[in-house]
């Protein structure tokens, strides 16, 4: 289910996405309402699920990282899924695991100091997984990495825009 989201919501998460650091009394500057308001509206938000937590963002390469590669997992059985799962969150390189469709059970963004721990990490702690097959993607770089948008999202229309500081 889609939370519902008012135009108050579409502000603050536009605030927020383009500074995680911005203090709360700004936003609620910028969005003429309380403090308190806010504060309400991003436990709101949170408890929805619609944000979670806030973090500082590293650069795998500012710290030694300097590969970065995509793969893409075919298990030999697809009932070993959890249990492979289970296995690549011990692997601490790997940042992403997504299920998808098409050619790959699994596609997992890893990062490893150089070519040679990358190709460490494929022989000695992906194949004994069991997988019947995968196809690794070097990264030179991100062309783009950013936020999803929050100018498009769909507003709730039983919620009354307005600059008050109901909730």
């Amino acid at each position: 289910m889609t939370p519902k989201l008012d135009q108050l919501d579409r502000k603050i998460l536009q605030l927020i996405a383009n500074d995680a650091r911005i203090p709360f009394l700004e936003v609620a500057r910028l969005c003429n309402v309380s403090g308190a308001a806010i504060h309400q509206r991003i436990a709101k938000l949170t408890a929805m699920g619609v944000i979670e937590g806030s973090q500082f963002v590293i650069h795998p390469e500012k710290i030694g990282y300097e590969t970065c590669a995509y793969i893409g997992l075919r298990l030999k059985n697809p009932e070993d899924f959890e249990r492979v799962l289970e296995s690549l969150k011990q692997i601490p390189e790997i940042t992403e695991c997504h299920f998808t469709t098409g050619n790959y059970d699994m596609f997992i963004k890893i990062y490893a100091l150089n070519n040679y721990h990358l190709l460490n990490i494929i022989h000695n702690r992906l194949q004994p997984l069991g997988l019947a097959g995968s196809e690794t993607i070097i990264s030179f770089g991100a062309a783009i990495d950013r936020q999803i948008p929050v100018d498009n999202i769909p507003l709730d229309d039983n919620i009354p825009e307005t600059k008050s500081e109901e909730l």
